[in-house]
């Protein structure tokens, strides 16, 4: 008669322990792709948004004057206006058909022209991400801004 094998009762002792690190590591798994596939929303989203801000940013600087020039003899230069930096996003916002593709998208009150001759646009808008949005029902606010120079050329 044979001995008994002792692997045989190490084995019963470890057994569906495999079982356990397996749906571990697919819940692991799952977690890291619904974390991925958040972020490349969020991401694609902020360069969609930054994207309209660049050509709000450009029509808005569009809507120059010139600057009275003293009697000095200098070169005539552009100047902006807040109040029409403003309108002209948000006309070319409209005329985009932005606020169909975006989730509560505003211009910000930082929209303007800081130096005069810079017309800064300011977007905000909220992502909801797939997968993981029940865990951020508000979605993710995001915002985008772009600066555009008005220049005079020859």
């Amino acid at each position: 008669m044979m001995p008994p094998d002792r692997n045989v009762d190490k084995d019963d002792d470890e057994q569906g322990q495999i079982t356990v690190l397996i749906i571990g590591y697919i819940l692991l798994s799952l977690l890291v792709v619904a974390v991925v596939t958040a972020v490349s929303a969020v991401y694609i989203e902020h360069k969609k948004l930054l994207s309209v801000a660049d050509g709000a940013a450009l029509s808005a600087a569009d809507t120059f004057s010139v600057a009275s020039i003293d009697s000095g003899g200098g070169e005539p230069v552009p100047e902006l206006e807040s109040d029409s930096v403003s309108r002209a996003a948000a006309a070319y916002l409209e005329r985009s058909g932005a606020p169909a593709r975006f989730n509560n998208l505003n211009l910000d009150p930082a929209t303007g022209a800081p130096d005069s001759q810079t017309a800064r646009v300011v977007l905000t808008a909220v992502v909801h991400p797939p997968i993981v949005n029940f865990l951020v029902p508000a979605g993710i606010p995001i915002a985008a801004t772009a600066d555009a120079r008005a220049d005079l050329t020859r």
